[in-house]
């Protein structure tokens, strides 16, 4: 029996910490991961909320790193003592995503994952897995393309980030907008992944990067990761004008996940430019844009899903950039906290009073 962060309902505010939580049985393409650190991310609130969907009764989180502790006998690319990063989208490689080289779009895992409970408590209650791993729990099965090698040096608590707020962020820059040195650069909310959006801009040699946040006292910690400017809402307009001659920026990343963002993020964008959406929006939350605009504007707007990362090929390159100092893991944890104060770090989270709170297990 195991720790747990077990979600009854959807709408509960409380999580039910428990402690007779046990993992199913790993099968022949399937590995156990005794997790060593979870981040605690939005998504996560999201899938509380119903914003993002779930099955309960459900174990929450989904960005992790820990150690292989067993592996089925058709599993020969990882081994028990392996540290690993968690991908929660593992690509099966088969499908017609993975086969057009975009295994974030691959669904084959995730679909089996709303049906196939990977937990059970001790009266034999079945339980599954947010978003297919559930990584708020001392013990997780997934399949073993869904945790990726890392070396030993990396510590447990930046390499759980390399699992989430990392790829999505970084990756948007790199591999969705591909980003050119000398551009100016917008990103539109100052958490977590958009200091991951505004620290992917900065490597990538962005010449102005505007972190916008209603929430001023986000506005120094964007710039020690690599804002050059910030704004509000209400002073965006003259801020813009100030940078850009008015035109707009040729990049705005929206990293809130709600439809008022995207309308922010497109009009704070030049005629031709580009708006990335990263954040995960309600299904309910629709935007529009007249035709005449997005016709003669030429925008572009894109999706970023997991920052279109292919793990295997990205996390090395993540913890390159850390090695070489470029990559700020350890400033975007406000809180390394145990197990028992999830509840409180989800209420620290909602209030908007840190970056990323990590559980450490012991």
């Amino acid at each position: 029996m195991a720790r747990a962060a077990v979600l009854h309902a959807v709408g509960d505010k409380e999580l039910d910490l428990r402690d007779d939580v046990s993992t199913v049985d790993p099968g022949p393409g399937q590995v156990k991961v005794k997790i060593r650190a979870t981040g605690v991310c939005h998504s996560d609130l999201s899938t509380m909320s119903g914003v993002l969907p779930s099955v309960p009764p459900t174990v929450v989180g989904h960005e992790g790193a820990g150690v292989v502790v067993e592996a089925g006998a058709h599993v020969t690319d990882v081994q028990v003592g392996d540290h690993v990063v968690i991908n929660w989208t593992p690509d099966c490689g088969t499908c017609a995503e993975c086969r057009r080289g975009e295994p974030y779009l691959c669904m084959t895992f995730i679909a089996q994952a709303f049906g196939d409970p990977a937990f059970r408590m001790a009266d034999g209650t079945p339980v599954f897995g947010m978003a297919g791993v559930g990584t708020w729990a001392e013990e997780i099965v997934v399949p073993h393309q869904g945790v990726i090698k890392i070396d030993e040096d990396v510590p447990f608590e930046y390499a759980a980030l390399l699992g989430c707020g990392i790829p999505t962020g970084v990756g948007a820059v790199f591999n969705t907008a591909k980003l050119r040195p000398g551009a100016k650069v917008a990103v539109v909310g100052a958490g977590g992944v958009g200091l991951s959006v505004i620290q992917g801009a900065k490597i990538a040699g962005a010449s102005t990067i505007l972190a916008i946040d209603p929430n001023e006292a986000k506005h120094p910690i964007a710039k020690q990761f690599g804002a050059t400017h910030t704004a509000t809402l209400d002073d965006l307009d003259e801020t813009k004008g100030l940078l850009t001659g008015g035109q707009g920026f040729d990049t705005v990343f929206e990293v809130v996940g709600r439809s008022a963002a995207i309308t922010t993020a497109w009009n704070a964008t030049r005629r031709g430019g580009e708006v990335i959406v990263v954040g995960a929006g309600a299904a309910d939350d629709d935007w529009s844009q007249s035709a005449f605009g997005l016709l003669f504007d030429g925008k572009t707007l894109k999706a970023s899903l997991y920052g279109g990362c292919d793990l295997k090929r990205d996390v090395p390159m993540f913890v390159d950039l850390w090695r070489s100092g470029k990559l700020d893991i350890d400033g975007l944890i406000s809180r390394r906290i145990r197990f028992e104060e999830l509840n409180g770090a989800l209420r620290a989270l909602e209030a908007g009073e840190v970056i990323r709170q990590v559980v450490l297990f012991d």
